[in-house]
Order: C-alpha cells, then sequence, then structure tokens
C-alpha cells in the first residue's frame, strides 16, 4: 500500500451531506449522495455523467447490507427511478471522471459493474440485491486501465465507509505459520469461539460456536444481531450451540463476545491468545 491523498470537498457545507471525493492524482471522482439529499444532488453537473453507481442499506432484520451496483449514460436519472422503485437503500456512491476529455464509455461502466459485482460476490461482506450484470467485450490494453480505476474505487469506497471490497481476514489464516500467533479465542458455557482482530473490526472464523441461551440483562441490540444472523443463516443450530457457518466481521471485540457468549460481555478481556494473554495486554497495554 502506498501513501495517498484523498481530497473530500463538501459542496453544500454539511460533513453529512453529499461528498465529492478524489484521489488528487487521479481521474476518478466518487459523490457521495444521502437519499434524502437526492434532490440536491441534481444541481451537480458531476451526477449526471456516464458512470457506476452503488446503493447501500441496511434494515434492522438483516446482519448483512446491501448493495446494488449499476451504471448509467446519466446516473442522476437513473438514481431518480431507483428512487421511485426501490426501497431498501439510504445513500448512493456513483463513480465518474473528473475530467471532461476523458469521460468514461459505456462499455467502461458496464466492464466495471460486473467486476464490481464480482468482487463483492467474492468478498461476500455485503448481499447483492439485483442479478448479475452482463458481460461486456473490452480490448485487454483498456482492461489494464479499468483494473487501475477499479483500485481507485476500492480505496474511496472504503475511505466513505463502505468496505464492499475489503477482503475478510478469515479462517484460512489459521493454516498460515504467519498468522497463528494473531488467533484469538473466547470460551464459555462450553463453547470455543476463534477470531482475529483488525484495526477496524473482529472477525469470528468459520466453525466458532455461539451460546443457545442469552442473559436476562443482554443489551437488546446483541439479541437482534443474533436473530439477525440466524434468520440469514450465518449461524446454524447443532444440539448443544449454533455455529457460524462462514468468517463473519463485528464491529468490535465486545460486540463478537457478547454475541459468543449470550451476555454482555467486555471482549479486551474475553478474547485472549493461545498464552491466555488477553486483547486488552496484547493492543492497549502496548500503548
Amino acid at each position: 500500500m502506498q501513501p495517498k491523498t484523498i481530497q473530500i470537498f463538501l459542496p453544500f457545507g454539511s460533513p453529512r451531506g453529499i461528498k465529492i471525493a478524489e484521489i488528487t492524482n487521479r481521474t476518478v471522482q466518487a459523490v457521495y449522495i444521502p437519499r434524502n439529499k437526492l434532490e440536491d444532488a441534481g444541481k451537480r453537473l458531476e451526477v449526471s455523467n456516464v458512470g457506476v453507481y452503488f446503493l447501500f442499506g441496511q434494515t434492522d432484520y438483516e446482519a448483512m447490507p446491501s448493495v446494488y451496483i449499476g451504471e448509467a449514460e446519466n446516473c442522476f436519472d437513473r438514481l431518480k427511478q431507483h428512487n421511485r422503485e426501490k426501497e431498501f437503500w439510504d445513500s448512493a456512491v456513483v463513480f465518474v471522471t473528473n475530467n471532461n476529455q476523458n469521460q468514461f464509455t459505456k462499455t467502461d461502466v458496464k466492464f466495471l459493474e460486473r467486476l464490481s459485482y464480482e468482487k463483492t460476490k467474492s468478498v461476500n461482506r455485503y448481499k447483492l440485491n439485483q442479478t448479475v450484470p452482463a458481460t461486456s467485450f473490452v480490448p485487454e490494453w483498456r482492461q489494464a486501465d479499468l483494473f487501475d480505476i477499479f483500485e481507485t474505487l476500492s480505496i474511496l469506497l472504503s475511505t466513505l465507509g463502505y468496505r464492499v471490497f475489503d477482503e475478510i481476514r478469515n479462517s484460512n489464516a489459521l493454516e498460515n505459520t504467519n498468522h497463528k500467533d494473531e488467533t484469538l479465542y473466547c470460551s464459555g458455557k462450553g463453547l470455543m469461539a476463534t477470531g482475529e482482530y483488525s484495526e477496524e473490526e473482529f472477525v469470528v472464523y468459520k466453525g466458532s460456536k455461539m451460546s443457545k441461551t442469552t442473559s436476562k440483562s443482554i443489551h437488546n441490540y446483541l439479541l437482534t444481531l443474533r436473530n439477525n444472523l440466524i434468520s440469514d443463516d450465518i449461524v446454524k443450530e447443532e444440539s448443544d450451540s449454533f455455529v457460524f457457518l462462514k468468517d463473519y466481521p463485528f464491529n468490535s471485540p465486545s460486540q463478537a463476545a457478547g454475541i459468543v457468549l449470550g451476555r454482555n460481555a467486555n471482549g479486551w478481556i474475553e478474547w485472549k491468545n493461545i498464552n491466555g494473554t488477553t486483547l486488552d495486554q496484547l493492543y492497549r497495554a502496548k500503548v
């Protein structure tokens, strides 16, 4: 990863409104649009260009957020259509070029749409709320350019808070001796869960167990998330517990521990490495 400078412009002055983000030496810009600011977005000429766009949303009854990926010759017209027809989304990110002399072609955005779909499906952080986009023929020389542009899309999306393409550090790391020392364990009620902590999330590994019972004092948001994990088939019921069927990222170590143990928990104490050293001692004590 090389150092990069990202510029974020607030065209209407609000940090919670429309944002225009770009890497300073690249020709692609991202326009973040809250759904309730769609009318204001129409005042920006950028949004009416040829581009690829992402619609994001998550209900209280889903364990995973959803995304719809599309392309259009006029992105604003397409967003207005989705505003009338699609309920799930609450924000959009539109990608266009910042150079009128070097705009995307229809073939370019169809290629980026399909590439984005395939990568989202592979990473599996978001539910894809759509059918499979069509493929398009792109010469090899142009594909090289578009893969470079896709890297810019990935960085800008992650910067705006949408980690659609960020690979999840997964249970395959257990087979890699370079990562075994980073594996953390949480146990209780006769069950065991394994996972790994990164800078922005805590991933509970596939095969980990989750308690079937919960304490009376458990926070409601943990109960809701547990129910969503069950209904979305992230975990499967067994005789004495629920088992994770995939690697799943949580917002914090405490959220992960609370879900696993079925009670309110301090994840910085509950998660330990193979030597019994707590996550708190591994990370906080060093600072």
